[in-house]
This record gives structure tokens, sequence and C-alpha cells, in this order.
């Protein structure tokens, strides 16, 4: 079977949701295992509608055997949230549920706009991206898809894009996942190449030891230092307790009218390459410590 094509004009994205027709999961195959319930911060995922997009940046045209061969044998196996389905809503006892994956319906090659993909390409690349909140999915399958635009940018040559529900896992376990799932361009049999951690010359947090009781200044700094953490901690406190009271936090750009005539405008993220030199320079002048983790 193919994979998904959807014909877009990125260029005027649609104010409503889009509607994609996918095929229907196919059933349970044999050897699944039992339904796994779902955790708190899953179901918060699910009840706020949270999804992750990730784009990656490819040296290389898209080479659709080869991803497809590394989802299903890679990716597929090493989480069983990537072959699972929410269920249980209904009954109050949401889980997940395995089911058998079709590769194909989570492929999806878009075919964009001509014009604008010759005139300004990073702008059809950052219009398709945007446009991916506004679009639907199955929650017949698993909440995951790779959409895949082999068009050539000034930052790559082609560029794969990762949607998935945030129930799935976070960015941090997305990325392990991903790490795990690849190899080395050098020795297939290999992981690829990662920094070294960094060394660390001792522990990363040391408790303040209390003051010789000979010293009545350092005695008198370190009793100090505990008033100053209650006021302090008084002070939040206070601040909190009026902010869900009566204080409002300031109107931005991302702040909803309270009519809710806006709530059909587009707000969306703008891809940016920043220089490092421009973020060590930033970490300088505010005197920021970098700690390993």
């Amino acid at each position: 079977k193919p994979p998904m094509e959807i014909t877009m004009d990125v260029e005027t994205p649609p104010c409503g949701a889009l509607s994609v027709r996918v095929p229907a999961e196919t059933g349970c195959a044999e050897n699944c295992t039992a339904p796994e319930p779902m955790s708190p911060n899953g179901r918060i995922m699910e009840e706020m509608g949270i999804y992750i997009v990730m784009m990656m940046g490819l040296d290389i045209p898209v080479n659709l055997p080869v991803f497809r061969t590394g989802i299903e044998a890679e990716l597929i196996t090493r989480s069983s949230r990537f072959c699972s389905i929410m269920d249980g809503f209904k009954d109050g006892k949401p889980r997940w549920v395995q089911t058998v994956v079709n590769v194909d319906d989570h492929i999806i090659v878009p075919r964009l706009d001509p014009t604008m993909v010759t005139t300004n390409p990073e702008k059809a690349v950052e219009d398709y991206v945007a446009s991916l909140s506004t679009l639907p999915m199955d929650r017949r399958r698993p909440l995951w898809e790779f959409h895949f635009l082999n068009l050539e940018t000034s930052e790559a040559t082609s560029t794969v894009v990762l949607r998935l529900h945030h129930s799935i896992g976070d960015a941090m376990s997305i990325m392990t996942i991903f790490m795990a799932s690849s190899c080395s361009t050098a020795d297939p049999t290999r992981l690829p190449a990662m920094p070294p951690p960094p060394r660390r010359t001792g522990p990363i947090y040391q408790g303040r030891l209390r003051p010789p009781l000979t010293l009545s200044g350092d005695y008198l700094a370190w009793v100090w230092s505990y008033f100053v953490l209650a006021w302090h901690t008084l002070v939040d406190a206070t601040l909190l307790a009026a902010t869900i009271l009566f204080l409002k936090d300031p109107r931005t750009i991302f702040t909803p009218p309270p009519d809710g005539t806006e709530s059909c405008r587009h707000k969306r993220f703008l891809h940016r390459s920043l220089s490092l030199d421009d973020v060590k320079l930033i970490k300088t002048v505010m005197n920021c410590v970098h700690k390993s983790i």
C-alpha cells in the first residue's frame, strides 16, 4: 500500500480543522499484551489535547523505503506506545490497548503548492508545519505520524516532521528512542557517535554546613539566612494566594480575549536558526551557570 498523500495549499491554511480520511486500524493481534492503565500524566495530556511536532532536517533526499523499514523494525518494537491506542474513557478506566500497526497509514507525503515551493521553499515548509495543529488525528490508530517533505531549503535537502500525542512521551523520551533506533553511517551495527559527557569535579549539590559556634559573625549570618528564606517563602505564598483570588497575569499576544472573538486566530511558532556564539554571549552577559544533570 503506498504512503498516504495529502494535497494542501500552504498559503491559506483554513481556520477550522481539516478532515483527513484514513483507513480503520486493523484488529489486535493474538500476541498483544494485556491492556496497560494510562498514567495520570497521560490522562491530563489526553484531556488537554497536546501534541508534539518535531522537525528534522536531512542533508540527503528522503529515502522512504529506508525510513519505513526503520520505523517498523526499530521504533515500533522499542516502545509499546507506538503500537497502542487509547481506550476505556467511557467506562472511566483509560488504558493503552495494543493493536496491529500499518506503517503506511502513518507515513504522509504531502503535495504542496508548486508555486510556493519554487519561490519560497522555507515558507512552504513553515506553513505546512504550522497547519498540522489544525489537522485531527484518527483515534482508531496510534496517535503518531511522519510527514516527509522532499524539497530543498537553505538549511536542509529534505525535511521530516513527526507529530505525535504528548501522552505517548515527552521530548526527552522521544529523542532517547530516536537515538536508540538510529545507527552510525560508518558502521550500521553501532549507535551514532555522541559527544562525551562533561566531567564532574564534585557532587551536583552539597548542603551548607553550619559554621562553628565560636565565630559569632558567621553564626549570625547563618541564622539570618533562614530568616531570609522564611520571608521569601511567605512572600511567594502570599502572591500565589493573591493570584488565585484577584490578581491577573499581564496580557500578551498569546492571551485569548475574554469574549472569544479571536479564538480562531492562528498562532504559530516560527523556525529560526540561532548562532551558538550568540547563545554563549547571552550566557556570559547574564552570568548563567551550566549544570550537567
